[in-house]
C-alpha cells in the first residue's frame, strides 16, 4: 500500500541516520512533529500516516504485518538505506514488528509507550463509540463534533486529539477496519530476538508499560533499556516534549554516536 508521508532533509546535511516516526492508533504523521523538528536539525525525517490513517489510503487489512510491510516497501521506493525507528503506541509496535522484517536496516529502536505484549484490556471502546456517535449524527462542524463526543469521552484533550483527524465532516480514519481488527491492535504475537539497541520510554503515570511486562521485553529485545517520564501519562511526547526529546537525543548518542 502508497502510504502518505513527509520527508524532510536535515538542515543540518551531515552523516547522521534518517529518522522514522510512526504515529499511534487514531493519530496521524503530525503527531511526532514535537520530535521530528528538533531532531530534523541533524537527521533527514519521514513521518507517515500509517494505513488506515491521515491521508493513507483505507484496506480491511489492519494488523501489524500489513502495516509494517506497507513501511518497509515505502522505505524502499525512497531508497532509505538503515535508519532509527520511532514508534508510540501503535506505531511502537509497527516498529518492533520492522525489526523482524528488515532487522539488518534499522540501526535503533525507540518504543514510546507500549510494550511488546498483547493487551486484554479494550480501553478504546468510548473512541470507537464517540466516533460512530459523530458519523450517525451527520456533523459537519468539529464544535458540534466536539459536543457528542464528551457524551462517551470524559477527557477533552482525547477529544481534541482526535478532532485532528475530523475534516470536512468525516473520519480519516477507517473506523470499520480499525473495529474488525482492534482485538490485533490490542494483540501482539512475539517475534525473534532482536539484539540492536532499543529504548523503551513510558510515562510515570502510563498503565501501558508495567514490571511485569519485563521479561517479555527482555526476551524479545535482549539489549532494551527503559526511561520514566515522571508525570506524563500515555501520551508522554506531547505531555513531556523536552524530557522524552533528551532521553531519545542521549539514548542515540549512546548507541549510535549520533
Amino acid at each position: 500500500m502508497k502510504l502518505h508521508y513527509r520527508l524532510q532533509p536535515a538542515r543540518q546535511p551531515g552523516n547522521a541516520l534518517p529518522v522514522v516516526l510512526l504515529h499511534g492508533l487514531f493519530g496521524s504523521l503530525d503527531n511526532l512533529g514535537v520530535l521530528a523538528r528538533p531532531l530534523g536539525e541533524n537527521h533527514a525525517t519521514l513521518q507517515i500516516d500509517l494505513r488506515n490513517h491521515g491521508l493513507s489510503p483505507h484496506d480491511d487489512e489492519a494488523g501489524y504485518g500489513a502495516m509494517s510491510g506497507d513501511v518497509a516497501a515505502l522505505l524502499d521506493e525512497l531508497q532509505l538505506g538503515k535508519c532509527i525507528i520511532i514508534g508510540h503506541s501503535m506505531g511502537g509496535k509497527v516498529a518492533m514488528a520492522l525489526s523482524a522484517l528488515m532487522p539488518d536496516r534499522i540501526a535503533a529502536l525507540v518504543v514510546i509507550d507500549i510494550a511488546p505484549v498483547a493487551y486484554p484490556t479494550r480501553h478504546h471502546d468510548p473512541v470507537f463509540a464517540a466516533l460512530r456517535r459523530v458519523e450517525k449524527a451527520g456533523a459537519a462542524q468539529r464544535s458540534e463534533a466536539a459536543l457528542l463526543m464528551e457524551q462517551d469521552i470524559d477527557d477533552k484533550d482525547t477529544i481534541q486529539f482526535l478532532l485532528k483527524s475530523f475534516s470536512q465532516g468525516a473520519w480519516r480514519f477507517n473506523i470499520d477496519a480499525l473495529w474488525e481488527n482492534y482485538p490485533a491492535l490490542i494483540g501482539w504475537k512475539e517475534i525473534p530476538p532482536w539484539n540492536g539497541p532499543v529504548l523503551f520510554i513510558r510515562g510515570g503515570l502510563s498503565p501501558y508499560v508495567k514490571e511485569e511486562y519485563s521479561e517479555a521485553i527482555r526476551r524479545q529485545f535482549p539489549r532494551a533499556r527503559a526511561h520514566v517520564v515522571a508525570g506524563a501519562g500515555h501520551w508522554v511526547h506531547a505531555q513531556k516534549p523536552e524530557a522524552t526529546l533528551r532521553a531519545v537525543v542521549r539514548f542515540l548518542a549512546d548507541s549510535l554516536g549520533s
